[in-house]
């Protein structure tokens, strides 16, 4: 599996989402959306605005945070096959 993780410094929930990825043993590349101005780019054409963390798991992009409510761990426990304990 393919993990890519577009991502900022200053991002809370990127730092989240990173962490969900670690902590469950799950390799990924981080790329910095405020280092490389194509990633930024990147966003903007698959999503439509520069909204981060995205996900892109083996192709297929996914936002993992929904504003106000935080990162998704249901919905990332499912992406992944990652039971809940």
């Amino acid at each position: 599996m393919k993990v890519q993780v577009y991502t900022a410094a200053w991002c809370r929930d990127c730092r989240a989402a990173k962490q969900f990825l670690e902590v469950h043993g799950i390799e990924y590349t981080e790329i910095n959306v405020d280092l490389d101005p194509a990633a930024s780019a990147e966003v903007i054409r698959h999503v439509g605005k520069r909204a981060i963390p995205q996900l892109v798991i083996d192709g297929e992009w996914f936002q993992p945070y929904k504003p106000g409510r935080g990162l998704l761990y249901d919905e990332l426990h499912k992406r992944f096959g990652i039971p809940r304990t």
